[in-house]
């Protein structure tokens, strides 16, 4: 095996500044000469193993503070260019390997400054947050990238598009329903476009869901996905097809401000006019309320996934044929937040959704267990919510499974309405209580409280302390 070259010359230069030698000085102690240390210092020759040793034994260095990155890094640095404010600034990775190799001080503090920059944005949102909580909206804003951008406006608004929901009622009439649908949309796509879909092995597509071969004029749709999602992915191609006129009108209507916010919004609005294409509105508002929004026995009447029918939901609000109001959030294990949408908007400033108390965090321990479970803000809002993991594209035996998890929620006043809040009725089971963030939820002693609260001073009394790790006055 080729051995790594070393090339550490500005941290040599660095140690040799600190021990205030010169370069002849420090040649006599390493036994070199001033002017093959001058070339190492320029980074023009690397470290051999023997002055490694050298330099360890003379000056009893760690090696690994000649080896490893310290604390102005090129991965930390490249993350901090990475941010939306600074996105474009650096043509490429050199310069940043530069910064970090010859002023690593400098990056260092560049590093201090970017947390700081961060820990205000957070704040600031934390401030926008509270006072939309409050009723008093702001027009405070950071940095987007332009999925974030996309994102805000999107789980700020209604999920619900007359137009597109209309097209695709109109276009499932023509296809048919359930398990018909795959060979249906297969068919429609070859008669009305010649196009022909394929489904490949994970070796002739190891990084795509799916991808349209346009010299070919064939659709490839990888075989790591479930039944259910190559008909998401069949359908969202379809659509995409078949209502482009609407798709168009509706990303306009968001006034965007970039290219690439415009094409996330599209793939966005095509994922929502597939489920509106396997979930016809009609037949989906009629068949929920007839069995009490039970989500199993409409996911296996509509031939879809428990994450689809959790998605439709929140779209059911036509005019003279409203559901209930539903919201949904998915996440990840480690708290990323993938998607949230609601019927009016997802509750941000009642409900959050960033609380460690809520069952969805808790449906990772049990996996494909239906988690059901009042809470109750502090503000005495209560919400019905219902969590459960779903389950990610086939994996190969040495992988590791994508696991998200998704929280379904109502307001508590329509949980009467549903099968799961007439469980909980006959339980009797109290609420349990949450809070929007930790940052802006003032309970006293939560044992599940991960950050102090930004309304309340913290409480450090030395004779006393509360079970929180976070205690405030």
């Amino acid at each position: 095996m080729a051995e790594q070259k070393i090339f550490a010359g500005p941290r040599i230069r660095r140690i040799r500044n600190q021990l205030g030698l010169t370069q002849t000085a420090m040649a006599e102690e390493l036994e070199i000469s001033p002017s093959y240390l001058n070339l190492i210092e320029r980074n023009q020759r690397p470290l051999t193993v023997q002055l490694l040793l050298k330099l360890a034994t003379t000056y009893k260095l760690d090696l690994d503070e000649l080896r490893g990155e310290g604390p102005g890094s090129h991965a930390a640095l490249k993350e901090v260019f990475s941010d939306a404010l600074l996105a474009g600034e650096l043509p490429g990775d050199q310069e940043l390997v530069e910064i970090a190799e010859a002023a690593p001080n400098a990056a260092a503090g560049i590093l201090k400054l970017y947390k700081a920059y961060r820990e205000s944005q957070n704040r600031l949102s934390d401030l926008k947050d509270l006072l939309a909580r409050e009723g008093h909206e702001t027009s405070l804003v950071a940095a987007r990238l332009p999925a974030d951008e996309v994102r805000e406006i999107l789980e700020a608004r209604p999920n619900y598009y007359p137009a597109i929901d209309e097209k695709a009622e109109a276009f499932a009439g023509q296809l048919g329903q359930g398990t018909e649908l795959l060979g249906s949309l297969k068919e429609w796509m070859r008669s009305e476009h010649h196009i022909a879909v394929r489904s490949l092995p994970v070796h002739a597509m190891p990084n795509w869901r799916r991808r349209f071969d346009r010299h070919s004029m064939r659709l490839f749709l990888s075989e790591r996905l479930s039944p259910y999602d190559q008909v998401r992915e069949l359908a969202m191609e379809a659509c995409q097809l078949h209502m482009a006129d609407e798709l168009l009108a509706q990303i306009e209507a968001l006034n965007l401000s970039s290219d690439e916010a415009r094409r996330i919004a599209r793939f966005e609005l095509a994922r929502y006019s597939a489920h509106a294409l396997i979930m016809p509105y009609t037949a989906f508002q009629e068949a929920a309320v007839r069995v009490n929004y039970d989500m199993d026995v409409l996911r296996s009447r509509f031939a879809c996934s428990f994450e689809q029918v959790a998605n439709r939901l929140t779209m059911l609000q036509r005019s003279g044929k409203q559901g209930i109001p539903f919201f949904m959030l998915e996440i990840d294990h480690a708290g990323n937040r993938f998607r949230r949408a609601g019927a009016q908007g997802f509750p941000q400033a009642n409900f959050g959704g960033a609380c460690p108390k809520l069952s969805i965090h808790a449906a990772f321990s049990q996996p494909g267990q239906v988690l059901v479970e009042m809470v109750e803000m502090p503000d005495g809002a209560e919400f019905l919510t219902v969590s459960r993991t779903l389950e990610g594209p086939q994996i190969a035996f040495n992988e590791r499974v994508r696991r998200t998890a998704v929280l379904v929620g109502c307001a508590g006043e329509f949980a009467a309405e549903t099968v799961y809040g007439k469980s909980l009725n006959l339980k009797r089971l109290e609420p349990t209580s949450a809070g929007t963030a930790c940052r802006l939820c003032e309970r006293m002693g939560c044992l599940s409280r991960a950050e102090p609260p930004i309304t309340r001073p913290l409480g450090l009394d030395e004779v006393v302390a509360g079970l929180s790790a976070f205690d405030f006055q």
